[in-house]
């Protein structure tokens, strides 16, 4: 019996260093491995199908194998997607509510042919009906889309925001509470953006805030939930709930903040990508390998 295409992003002894960045698909999805594996990515993420459009042809049975095969014979250890931007779980708009359920599940089923582990997404924004009336949308949605979805063994990931706007999943609190009215939360992790946790006001740039955004994190969900890291520098000022992400080390949060995630011993096996502008950058990729094999290659307490 052939082995799964499926690699876990986790391993329970001696962690894989899994880092890379947002990769085009242009081409096909299988050109993504290709583009990750020449800057050295161990991880990367990608759309699984056109991001500015609810309609998109499916995948057919040649891409699906192109693909793995090149996974198979890569680099690249753990792939997540990214859903399309269009989708607001947390609207009370029928329509809107309807095509974003529907598309979660058409984005879970690529994935789950693909064999992508994880499929990243924004939970929404709530439109003037005020959080609690949001959260309990995204929840209703989730169960909708697990429900359709049937077996499935890709994880659906919550990404954390910003809180620009009416943007629910702010704060580690609103995640929790999403995940608590739920009825599939083994089936739901969370990708942590570091732009979005600074612009909603955690500050990791000291080794004291770093600490506190763990604690709290711990506190809300537990580091079990976290399955992927989006590592963006930030534009605006932390607290400013200003979504725009910059280059590390060229923003507000600092080279110092990435130094701790990628040599955080705790953090080794949780994927971590870029999504800065013109990623992949080979200069920042490189840079963040550098410093993450330097610590690797010192004796840990």
């Amino acid at each position: 019996m052939a082995k799964s295409d499926r690699r876990p992003c986790c391993l329970n002894s001696a962690p894989p260093l899994l880092l890379g960045a947002h990769v085009s698909i242009a081409g096909g999805v299988h050109k993504a491995i290709e583009r990750g594996a020449e800057h050295g990515c161990t991880a990367i993420q990608i759309f699984v199908k056109g991001n500015t459009r609810w309609d998109f042809p499916p995948l057919d049975s040649l891409e699906i194998k192109m693909f793995k095969e090149a996974r198979r014979n890569s680099s690249v250890k753990c792939v997540i997607a990214h859903a399309i931007y269009l989708i607001n779980l947390a609207s009370g708009d029928p329509v809107v509510r309807h095509k974003s359920i529907a598309d979660v599940v058409d984005e879970l089923r690529r994935c789950e042919a693909l064999g992508v582990d994880s499929l990243v997404i924004h939970p929404g924004a709530h439109g003037g009906l005020g959080t609690e009336a949001g959260i309990q949308n995204v929840a209703r949605a989730l169960d909708e889309i697990f429900d359709q979805v049937g077996k499935c063994r890709c994880h659906l990931l919550l990404e954390t925001t910003a809180g620009q706007g009416t943007a629910l999943a702010a704060t580690f609190e609103e995640l929790r509470a999403i995940i608590a009215q739920t009825s599939r939360r083994r089936r739901l992790g969370v990708c942590l953006d570091t732009a979005h946790v600074f612009a909603a006001g955690y500050d990791l740039r000291t080794a004291e805030g770093y600490a506190n955004l763990w604690r709290d994190f711990d506190a809300a969900l537990g580091r079990g939930l976290l399955r992927a890291i989006h590592l963006n520098d930030s534009k605006g000022r932390c607290g400013s709930r200003l979504d725009r992400h910059e280059h590390i080390g060229k923003g507000l949060i600092g080279q110092q903040a990435f130094r701790r995630l990628v040599t955080d011993a705790r953090l080794r096996g949780i994927p971590m990508v870029t999504e800065t502008p013109s990623s992949p950058d080979p200069k920042e990729i490189r840079w963040l390998f550098s410093v993450a094999k330097r610590a690797r290659s010192m004796p840990q307490e």
